[in-house]
């Protein structure tokens, strides 16, 4: 199920925190995406960028390094009373590994039609076999990440 929200200016916060680690990643020549966890109370518990390339880990998705941190700080691999805020739409691993962690809300920038897992491709939440589905919002300066992504593709070819 799809929500549309009226953004305030944590919740803006939030995504530009997201933002940032993406361009920190971009800069280090990993794909820019970046993710934020953050407790109902508002407390930020992870903010990471992806680190594919840096750690030469298929797996090293901003939102699953984002989740592990959350995770381990929580002492527990569910995180149901926090939100991921992510600048592109997760893919089906990061997906199912958004459903593991019972993510309250999900937060998502740019939409993903090559390699989407939530609206496009796969799309995980949509399966009988996904045990937890959070509430999407989607859209949330979602200009600013496809144009991070645009740049970054453009200069590597």
């Amino acid at each position: 199920m799809l929500f549309r929200m009226k953004t305030t200016q944590a919740y803006q916060d939030y995504m530009t925190d997201a933002l940032a680690a993406a361009k920190a990643a971009g800069e280090a020549e990993d794909v820019p995406v970046g993710a934020v966890v953050v407790a109902a109370d508002g407390t930020v518990l992870a903010v990471a960028g992806n680190r594919v390339e840096r750690d030469c880990d298929p797996t090293a998705h901003a939102e699953i390094l984002a989740l592990r941190e959350a995770s381990a700080k929580r002492h527990n691999p569910r995180l149901s009373d926090c939100d991921l805020w992510v600048t592109l739409e997760p893919c089906a691993m990061c997906a199912s590994a958004i459903a593991q962690a019972r993510i309250r809300r999900l937060y998502i920038g740019a939409g993903d039609e090559k390699s989407g897992g939530v609206f496009h491709g796969a799309k995980v939440f949509d399966h009988p076999q996904c045990h937890h589905k959070p509430e999407i919002y989607d859209g949330i300066k979602a200009e600013a990440s496809r144009q991070m992504l645009k740049s970054f593709f453009a200069r590597r070819r």
